[in-house]
């Protein structure tokens, strides 16, 4: 069963593309017709690429990694940040870093630099210090927060990036495919399809249009997340049971162990 369906995505406007003089030629195979000098989106194919999507990061949720959303554009900030965050992903929505992924080492050591400001902050080693220098710390630590804050978790590279308006996005697309990073992406008719690696073709302009297809993506990553945990309560449950075995036969061992050496004993005592 699809994840999602053409009305609910025809309601949305997601078929809305770009003016057709905008468009990029290497997108026509997911376009249905012009409309008044406007583009429209075959809603059809879209489905079909939102339940491939949605399928590949499911895997990726149940295997136990991390899928990093990136939409720094205005419309669609708020609600990435919503749908990432209710499957406790780490995202991007004010300013692409410059080497997130290919320089991440100096990423992770800014995100550092902001969880020993709040370490010295909390056990008073900054009491000490002039309002003027606590203030200038404060200012940091708010703006590493606001770049940084949403990927604090992220302990090491994330095994695929969602994308909106790979157009914007294109440094993050060129750094993911630098690294062999699969990249999934809902792509408008001005933009290049190429690079990425799971094409959802939609508006990616309009707020309703990408909540959408975040809906029904994300809900397959939870899905992935619950048969991950699934999975480890029944190995846990297999461990202990085996365990339970092994303790019954240990002891069943040395039960015959002990009958063996009365039955020695006996024997001796007898001649």
């Amino acid at each position: 069963m699809s994840r999602t369906n053409f009305e609910t995505l025809l309601e949305a406007g997601c078929h809305f593309g770009h003016l057709k003089r905008k468009w990029n030629p290497a997108m026509a195979p997911y376009i249905f017709m012009e409309r008044n000098g406007i583009h429209i989106i075959d809603l059809h194919k879209t489905v079909a690429k939102i339940d491939d999507a949605a399928e590949a990061l499911k895997q990726i949720a149940k295997s136990g990694k991390k899928i990093l959303f990136v939409a720094t554009k205005k419309q669609a900030k708020q609600v990435v940040a919503e749908k990432a965050a209710s499957v406790n992903m780490p995202y991007v929505i004010e300013r692409w870093p410059g080497g997130m992924l290919t320089n991440f080492p100096t990423i992770r050591k800014a995100v550092k630099k902001m969880a020993n400001i709040d370490k010295l902050t909390a056990d008073g080693t900054y009491s000490n210090l002039s309002k003027r220098e606590i203030l200038q710390i404060s200012r940091q630590r708010a703006k590493l927060e606001k770049n940084l804050g949403s990927i604090a978790d992220l302990t090491r590279l994330p095994s695929a990036l969602f994308i909106v308006d790979v157009l914007k996005e294109q440094i993050a697309v060129r750094e993911a495919n630098r690294l062999g990073i699969p990249v999934f992406a809902i792509v408008d008719t001005n933009s290049n399809p190429d690079n990425v690696d799971y094409v959802i073709p939609a508006n990616d302009d309009a707020n309703k249009s990408v909540e959408v297809i975040l809906e029904a993506c994300c809900a397959a990553i939870a899905e992935g997340l619950e048969e991950r945990k699934a999975e480890k309560v029944d190995a846990e449950a297999a461990g202990e049971g085996e365990g339970k075995n092994r303790k019954r036969s240990a002891k069943a061992r040395v039960e015959k162990t002990e009958e063996a050496e009365e039955s020695v004993e006996a024997s001796t005592e007898e001649a």
